[in-house]
């Protein structure tokens, strides 16, 4: 047996191992399910998933980082999840979109996943039950806040449970294998804008663009024609089976969109919580000043305020906030009562604050 063998002999016994303390973690898992299911409590759990990561990471010593723990374990996580109790996950569609890939990091490979074609209709969804948790974006650090969403927030009863913030990443796919043999370039029109500097440098700008709904129908089209190519998702290229021949075009590499995962529970405070609120404050002078004057108060910290009209109205308009804190903090239950018969405040929730 050379070296190469018994270095691979060695990993096939490591393997052997892994695999039976996954089982052995499956049955705790399943037991946990059974008595989930009879005190009604939810399966996701992002605390405590948050408290598990935390944990792993203190106690590595080992050539595995941050960033490949979490790859790991939210894998697990999801698989556990859907022996647990398998839910269905809607999602901003369509296949293949930025949405579909966060949704994706979290409810795992094996998820029950559900497209749609606006962030209206998850909200409806949820609404009808007809599925157990939802993903939307709500803003980006570029194009700023996603209206829709925060007008469907006051609208509907999800709740949300979970935050996400992910790196947007374009990609150039293609089944070509040289530039020049590209004839077409399929992308969402943003999309295209966002990379006009890899487009330019390449000498791509006098190929012609065809614009498309999404960059994931963009990876469809280029899949089914020679001689295209798509500015897309890295989810969208493997679904529809493109190769990417650049990973990262975008102008703006630290372009960040945060996304939320809704459903219909209460989260349990963590270690680090925000809380998201719709506030219609009084309008007549100072109105506002007095209502931001009660978190400052208590010593409660706003990390996000947003406008939005209220479109039922005239001009009044109702604020979004992000503070930090869980609803049932003792501070935040004070500023809550300082408003009480002035404002008019509606809970959005409370859940585990997620790395920028």
């Amino acid at each position: 047996m050379d070296e190469l063998d018994i270095f691979r002999k060695q990993i096939d016994d490591i393997d052997n191992e892994i695999l039976k303390l996954l089982n052995k973690r499956m049955k705790s898992v399943e037991a946990i399910g059974k008595a989930k299911q009879t005190s009604g409590t939810s399966i996701y759990r992002p605390e405590r998933e948050k408290e598990i990561l935390d944990r792993l990471k203190t106690l590595n010593d080992g050539m595995l980082n941050s960033n490949a723990i979490d790859a790991i374990y939210l894998e697990v996580f999801a698989v556990s999840r859907n022996l647990e109790m398998p839910e269905k996950i809607v999602f901003l569609g369509p296949e293949g979109s930025y949405t579909h890939q966060v949704a994706e990091s979290r409810f795992g490979a094996m998820g029950n996943y559900i497209a749609l074609n606006s962030v209206e209709a998850v909200f409806n969804v949820l609404q009808n039950k007809e599925a157990k948790y939802g993903v939307v974006p709500i803003e980006n650090n570029t194009e700023g806040a996603v209206g829709i969403t925060l007008d469907c927030l006051g609208k509907f009863e999800s709740l949300i449970v979970a935050e996400i913030y992910m790196d947007i990443h374009h990609s150039f796919a293609t089944n070509c294998e040289n530039l020049k043999d590209i004839k077409k370039i399929y992308s969402h029109p943003q999309g295209y804008n966002q990379c006009r500097k890899f487009l330019e440098e390449h000498m791509l700008m006098d190929v012609e663009f065809i614009p498309t709904k999404s960059t994931a129908a963009s990876a469809k089209l280029a899949a089914s024609e020679p001689n295209c190519a798509s500015i897309c998702s890295h989810i969208a290229a493997k679904l529809y089976n493109v190769p990417i021949l650049f990973e990262k075009i975008e102008d703006n590499l630290a372009n960040k969109t945060r996304f939320l995962i809704l459903s219909d529970f209460k989260n349990k405070a963590g270690l680090q919580n925000k809380t998201s609120i719709l506030a219609k404050t009084q309008n007549r002078p100072g109105g506002l000043v007095k209502f931001l004057q009660s978190f400052e108060n208590e010593k409660v910290n706003i990390t996000k305020i947003e406008s939005r009209p209220v479109k039922k109205s005239g001009f009044e308009a109702v604020f979004y906030l992000d503070f930090e804190g869980h609803i049932d903090d003792e501070n935040v239950q004070k500023v809550l009562k300082a408003n009480e018969g002035i404002n008019e405040i509606k809970w959005l929730g409370s859940y585990v604050k997620a790395g920028e």
